[in-house]
This record gives C-alpha cells, structure tokens and sequence, in this order.
C-alpha cells in the first residue's frame, strides 16, 4: 500500500485543488490605500557576491512561506503538511495506542491480583492474612556462633 502510494506521490503532489475543477476566487472587496504593505527592496543584499552580474536568489524572497522541503511553492506546502501529518498526528494516536497497550511494567497488576486472591484464599481457610514470620522459621538455617566470630 505504501509502495504504490509513494509511486503516485509526485504526480498528486503538482496537482492543486484550483486547477481540478477551473474555479478560481477572487476577492471582491476593494483594497484599502490606509492598510500598510511592507516593501521588499529589489536590491541584492550587500554580503551576496555576484557572478557574472547574477546575484543569488533566498528561496524566502521567490516564496516567503518557504518551509525548506521543495522550491515549488505548492510542493513545499503539501510536503510541509504531511510531515507534520505523520510526523505529529500519527505518532501522537499510534505512540498512543502502543503506550496503552504496553505490557505490565514491574508486573504491579499481577501482583495486586495475586495478593487479592492469596488473601481471599487465607480468609476462607480461617488464616490470618499476615503470618508473623514471613519465612517459615524450621526451614531457615542459622550460621553457628563459631562461624560468625
């Protein structure tokens, strides 16, 4: 599926919602003379040296919302919404999903289950639920004094 997608990726990365259906807006509403416009100088910034009288052109100037994924305006664009697509909300749902569905860390929901069903086994066999030693005492062996000194 991935496979075939990526063959078909460029040519439906050039095709643009405009030139499908040949609908084309355009704003009605007079243009305003009181609402401010920055002006871009056509003069090369003076740190670019120029060769051969052909000055280099920053792909901020050809396309301001330059996203650095392609100098096609609508390529950039499209490539700029899918990576933040896949790279943002995909791994935001599939990290998600994979996090719910880790496995018990450190066993706690085992061992909560495990403590509720010894004790409910030690209520009915009329036991205390806590025994005063924790090991059974004829089971553990002592080092003699001889050894210890």
């Amino acid at each position: 599926m991935v496979a075939r997608f990526m063959r078909i990726w460029p040519v439906l990365s050039r095709v643009r919602p405009g030139s499908v259906s040949g609908i084309r807006f355009v704003s009605q509403t007079p243009s305003s003379g009181s609402a401010g416009s920055a002006t871009v100088s056509n003069l090369p910034p003076v740190h670019v040296k120029e060769s051969d009288g052909h000055a280099e052109v920053s792909a901020y100037e050809k396309n301001p919302d330059y996203h650095g994924f392609s100098d096609d305006p609508h390529v950039d664009q499209w490539n700029m919404r899918m990576a933040f697509f896949f790279g943002i909300s995909m791994t935001i749902v599939v990290g998600g999903a994979f996090i719910h569905y880790l496995p018990d860390h450190g066993m706690r929901q085992w061992a909560r289950r495990e403590a509720e069903r010894l004790i409910k086994e030690r209520e009915a066999a009329g036991l205390p639920l806590i025994d005063e030693n924790y090991y059974d005492p004829s089971k553990i062996i002592l080092p003699s004094v001889a050894e210890e000194q």
